[in-house]
């Protein structure tokens, strides 16, 4: 019974250790780029970081997270054609240890086998758990990577209010790499929204 079951676990270790290889290689082939975003070695293909948030209404501590979907817009972007897609989550500090939870989707552009020089494009959602036809606010940003730094703005694109009546407008953020518990100890030690000078 023993040998039976040590052979059951010798299979099945096989059979993970395949998938893991296919699944590697699959990524490999269709976003090569998530191995490496940023000029950071990313193994486990995903990307974290965090930074604030300027926008005509004040100053909000942002965090993202985000790895490769097979999900993405098909339309050119700033003369470069779509070569993935972005899928993760964010959050938007809106007061003092006070976190909105976001849905992040998105597309990267003129990049394939690395981030270097492509065009990422984030829509920050907000995330809505019963739909009864409530509105959701949202709002798209647009940027490059600059080092180990992805350096984004709106465009002047048109975003959503959200329920709670906060609507970000004129954005531009520069974020780092981060983790989620880096974000929670900057929202946690903000000070509030700060008026963005001449709004």
């Amino acid at each position: 019974m023993s040998t039976r079951r040590h052979g059951c676990l010798a299979d099945l270790f096989k059979l993970l250790v395949l998938c893991v290889i296919v699944f590697y290689g699959a990524v490999g082939v269709t976003n090569p780029w998530a191995f490496r975003i940023g000029g950071r070695w990313t193994p486990l293909l995903y990307w974290s970081g965090y930074g604030k948030l300027v926008t005509k209404t004040g100053t909000y501590p942002l965090y993202v997270a985000f790895y490769p979907s097979a999900h993405f817009s098909k339309l050119h972007l700033d003369g470069l054609r779509p070569t993935g897609g972005l899928q993760g989550t964010g959050s938007l500090c809106t007061s003092p240890g006070v976190v909105e939870a976001l849905k992040l989707s998105g597309t990267i552009y003129g990049g394939w086998s690395s981030t270097n020089g492509a065009l990422m494009q984030f829509r920050l959602l907000e995330i809505r758990v019963f739909n009864v036809g409530q509105q959701q606010g949202y709002f798209d940003l647009y940027g490059r990577w600059r080092g180990p730094e992805l350096v984004m703005d709106d465009h002047d694109r048109a975003s959503g209010k959200f329920r709670s009546g906060l609507k970000i407008e004129h954005a531009s953020i520069t974020l780092g790499w981060g983790s989620f518990s880096d974000f929670k100890a900057a929202c946690t030690n903000a000070t509030g929204p700060s008026p963005h000078p001449g709004s």
